[in-house]
């Protein structure tokens, strides 16, 4: 029997999304890894009801690899990735408690194989293929702990003897190192200060030499990329001499090869499309590429019309044929098979999965679910809420895209003459990418009557790199006009979506600088607001950051705060305080090294002192996010109960 649902005004609807049942929903799988040899699938999730702690697991078991003494996790760039691999059997990770790099053999105790030193932090592992006691690795050295005086460097890494030799050096950052199946050649990616790695980032190419007194590169071979102009990323072997890649030479990122024999760089395809294949590095180890057909072809994710499409390229011929997708967003790609690739997937109704996708008929590919994504069992999908692209306008007329999801819940219907009220949402980074896969944290919204309405504002990824240049020098104005400016074309006519008197603004870390850098540019535009580890004081994060990100925003904002000292000061919400007239929520992480928490507090002691609406709640352990089952519920109740409040709603 089919009930009728009961009208009730927006916000009040009673709903079993609860921060509960979305911790039932259990471990979020955060990277993916196959074993070359053995073609058994690994992942790392991170735990929340275990304190956060991340643990390798046999995908297709369902078993744990490493015991609960063990946090498999990296803090090479403070935003990690890349925490562990697996050679024929052998698991090689990265311990977060005290960084050092162990091997496990299946059923033995984890042994370390780097010495004891807790400033050495390791990511981004490659076995080599015929001495297979050597790992190549990023090695990150913090024994000089200022970010201008962190090392990166490339290592080599020996197991049976403990000891660690630096082979590529002088670049401010590495990624995606591997040896080619061969042995004999190691590639690389690379960048510089004050560039990002979707700013200006180049790929190379060396010999590999190792005996047993050295080990070494020479014949070093630039592939690809530029400084400040020219991203090339994501290098993959094919072959033993063809090196698959991306670049965004053509203003987006699109397949490109370069050939040992040749020694020169081209494009894969005919001509260039007007998609990203693949999305800005952020953490370490996520591709989105992986070989096929012994190297002649590969797969690729590129993003289309808001959503991942997969193609089959070929290498050679630079054909590409679309495969049918289920799936709204597909990352960390990796070779399973000649004819097979694992990969993670979402769905607007399913978190992620691990999926295998077998490519033996190209026209008909076969998906097999080998870790399905926990379902909670007092939450039906009648619940969820499925989001809609829309493309807006910026002030100045070029497109903005926007994500929307409506107020939904099979029990009630709002009044006929009501809008909703909605959550406005600014990404963090600000160079990511918000996608339409299911978020239970946003269904917790619209499963109680809320909209929400998520804004990849002027600067984010996956619409080609001039979408991302619009930022260059103008951080705190573009993201914010374009968050205000959507939050207005959709409670306006002919859209009349939502109600603009009872619109929120909330974000973390670079998306919380948005939130406050709204309130005081536009003090009427939201009736409240929550800022995540967000930061309020530029001049004082110019001197107090993560090294990954040390020189961001001198192009963010235009020169070094040197420089440009009164762009700095107008662009800190701290130095507008006065401005700042909306009630605001605070919540921050004890032991935040990204965003320090300095950067909450004065900002929350500059509108206390002014007499302003602010509540403020530190999280204690937490850093840059929440990883721990308490915070997660707290912060989530916390935030809602704000909005109630203000809005008087309930």
């Amino acid at each position: 029997m089919v009930s009728i649902p009961q009208t009730a005004p927006f916000g009040t609807w009673r709903s079993p999304v609860s921060p509960d049942a979305i911790l039932q929903s259990g471990a979020k799988v955060s990277e993916l890894f196959v074993d070359p040899i053995t073609s058994t699938i690994y992942h790392v999730e991170s735990r929340p009801l275990e304190g956060g702690r991340s643990v390798v697991v046999r995908t297709e078991e369902g078993r744990d690899v490493v015991g609960k003494q063990w946090n498999v996790r990296t803090g090479v760039h403070e935003y990690g990735g890349a925490s562990a691999f697996a050679y024929n059997g052998v698991l090689y990770f990265s311990n977060f408690t005290d960084n050092r790099v162990y091997m496990l053999n299946d059923h033995e105790d984890p042994k370390p194989i780097t010495p004891e030193n807790k400033n050495h932090r390791f990511a981004n592992f490659d076995v080599h293929p015929t001495q297979n006691h050597l790992l190549v690795a990023i090695m990150e050295d913090h024994t000089k702990p200022l970010p201008s005086d962190i090392v990166n460097t490339l290592c080599v890494i020996n197991s049976r003897s403990g000891t660690i030799s630096t082979i590529v050096s002088g670049a401010d950052f590495y990624a995606f190192p591997s040896f080619s199946p061969d042995g004999t050649r190691l590639t690389w990616q690379q960048w510089y200060h004050p560039d990002m790695p979707w700013e200006g980032a180049e790929i190379y190419v060396a010999k590999f030499s190792a005996t047993e007194t050295d080990i070494s590169i020479s014949d070093t071979a630039y592939v690809a990329g530029e400084k400040d102009k020219v991203s090339a990323s994501s290098p993959c072997w094919s072959s033993d001499d063809l090196l698959c890649f991306t670049s965004d030479i053509s203003g987006y990122q699109n397949p490109w090869t370069y050939s040992l024999l040749s020694g020169e760089a081209s494009p894969v395809l005919l001509s260039p499309l007007e998609q990203d294949f693949g999305l800005p590095l952020g953490t370490l180890g996520i591709k989105y590429s992986a070989p096929i057909d012994s190297g002649a072809r590969a797969l690729f994710v590129a993003l289309k019309n808001d959503r991942s499409t997969l193609y089959i390229v070929s290498l050679q011929g630079g054909t590409l044929e679309e495969l049918e997708c289920p799936y709204v967003n597909v990352w960390g790609l990796a070779r399973n098979t000649s004819d097979s690739v694992a990969f993670l997937a979402d769905k607007v109704d399913e978190l992620p999965s691990i999926v295998v996708c077998l490519l033996e008929d190209y026209a008909m590919p076969r998906f097999t679910t080998v870790r399905r994504a926990p379902t909670i069992a007092q939450l039906s999908n009648a619940l969820i809420s499925v989001g809609r692209p829309y493309t807006l306008k910026t002030t100045g007329g070029e497109p903005l895209f926007v994500l929307y999801w409506p107020p939904h819940n099979p029990e009630y219907i709002g009044p006929g003459n009501e809008k909703p009220p909605c959550v406005v949402s600014a990404h963090g980074g600000p160079t990511v990418h918000a996608s339409m896969a299911l978020d239970w944290i946003k269904q917790y919204f619209t499963s109680r009557g809320w909209a929400w309405l998520e804004v990849n504002y002027s600067g984010s990824s996956g619409y080609g790199r001039k979408y991302i240049e619009r930022l260059v020098g103008t951080w705190g104005i573009v993201d914010v006009d374009d968050c205000v400016h959507a939050t207005r074309q959709l409670s306006a006519a002919p859209n009349s979506l939502i109600d603009p008197k009872r619109c929120i603004i909330r974000g973390g870390s670079s998306g919380g600088y948005t939130v406050l850098a709204s309130l005081c540019s536009y003090p009427n535009a939201f009736g409240a607001a929550t800022s995540l580890y967000g930061i309020a004081d530029l001049r004082e994060l110019a001197k107090d950051t993560d090294k990954f990100e040390l020189h961001r925003m001198e192009k963010l904002l235009g020169g070094t705060v040197e420089e440009i000292p009164k762009v700095y000061e107008e662009r800190s919400p701290v130095c507008n305080a006065d401005k700042i007239t909306t009630p605001l929520l605070v919540l921050q992480g004890s032991r935040d090294p990204i965003v320090p928490p300095a950067q909450a507090e004065i900002i929350v002691n500059a509108i206390r002192n002014r007499g302003g609406k602010v509540e403020y709640t530190v999280y204690e352990g937490e850093g840059h996010g929440w990883r721990k089952a308490d915070t997660i519920k707290d912060a989530l109740q916390r935030e809602l109960g704000f909005y109630e409040k203000v809005f008087r709603i309930g």
